[in-house]
């Protein structure tokens, strides 16, 4: 059996996830009065640079502090990061934790941070 590549592993994750554009996620965040964004970007990236309404927790920490954020099971949780793959990786582990309405935003975090912070 051949190795399963990063691509691979974030197409297998795909299919288990809804995936959503940077207009669907505004749209999604701000119809949802408890929603929550997650930045899973490592922390120094965060630190530089985030979205005004994100929290950060790192991909590698997600299931360990995630309750901390977000305890509400039917929540709206958007996940991020720089270029979508680990936002993918990461909504499937909120899925498999049990949360019911998981987004990943599947654009760069130039381009949602650019579209999103906006007024």
């Amino acid at each position: 059996m051949p190795i399963k590549t990063a691509a691979d592993i974030i197409g297998e994750a795909r299919q288990h996830i809804n995936c959503v554009d940077v207009q669907q996620a505004k749209e999604l965040f701000h119809s949802n009065e408890n929603a929550v964004i997650i930045d899973v970007r490592e922390a120094d990236k965060a630190k530089s640079s985030k979205l005004n309404d994100s929290v950060n927790i790192s991909r590698g920490l997600l299931e360990m502090k995630v309750t901390g954020v977000c305890s509400n099971p039917g929540a709206v949780i958007l996940t991020h990061c720089g270029g979508g793959g680990r936002a993918c990786l990461a909504a499937r582990t909120l899925v498999e934790m049990g949360y019911q309405n998981v987004y990943a935003i599947t654009a760069s975090y130039d381009s949602i941070k650019v579209h999103f912070d906006q007024t």
